[in-house]
């Protein structure tokens, strides 16, 4: 995987290319930049999975996360909202997450709007609608699951779909991760997130025994 790019207004740092390993983030290359803000780093990939673009390897300041998969992948970003909207391309997986990540950002706003109303509420004393509220927010809930889930089965031939079950749905009901994992084709199961996902629902149906 060849990932390069330009982040605007980068005039000094190092720029490094991270992924997970077990539970910690590690770095895979790195860059100096010095007045010049393009950059390119490299990594063998042997199954698509989620990468970390940081500032000297800091994720807690600001990161970029996108999926990478073989091939060249272009990033082009500003210093000033780093992570916030890259234009990523060549990351056949990242189009997908970015489909879906688009609506999830309208699931988010209504949870906010959720919490918003209920605090107003819960000033007012309005026991009433705070039940109504509860109940209104537990639909919107199973929504996000439901759409979670068909989005995932819509795009089982993509690293994607085990991502967003385990990233999304992991306290979901075990019928919904069961379905997704049962409709992964045999490549999207053999690779890194196929396989977790695998571990993870043996785990749970273990467990409910």
């Amino acid at each position: 995987m060849i990932v390069k790019g330009q982040i605007k207004g980068l005039k000094k740092g190092t720029l490094y290319l991270q992924k997970m390993k077990d539970t910690l983030l590690v770095p895979v290359d790195s860059i100096a930049l010095l007045g010049d803000d393009k950059f390119i780093l490299t990594d063998n990939v042997d199954s698509p999975i989620m990468y970390y673009l940081t500032f000297d390897g800091n994720t807690k300041d600001k990161h970029l996360m996108f999926f990478g998969e073989k091939g060249e992948i272009t990033i082009n970003d500003n210093i000033e909202e780093f992570g916030f909207n890259p234009e990523i391309k060549g990351s056949k997986n990242q189009e997908i997450m970015n489909k879906f990540r688009e609506m999830d950002d309208k699931f988010k706003n209504q949870r906010l709007d959720f919490i918003k109303k209920e605090f107003e509420a819960r000033q007012a004393k309005d026991d009433e609608l705070l039940k109504q509220l509860e109940t209104d927010y537990n639909k919107m809930i199973r929504r996000r699951f439901l759409f979670s889930t068909n989005f995932a089965i819509t795009n089982a031939d993509s690293e994607a779909a085990p991502y967003i079950a385990l990233s999304e749905l992991y306290d979901a009901n075990i019928q919904l991760l069961d379905t997704i994992n049962n409709s992964l084709t045999d490549k999207v199961k053999n690779s890194e997130y196929g396989k977790r996902l695998q571990k993870f629902v043996d785990k749970i149906k273990t467990i409910e025994k």
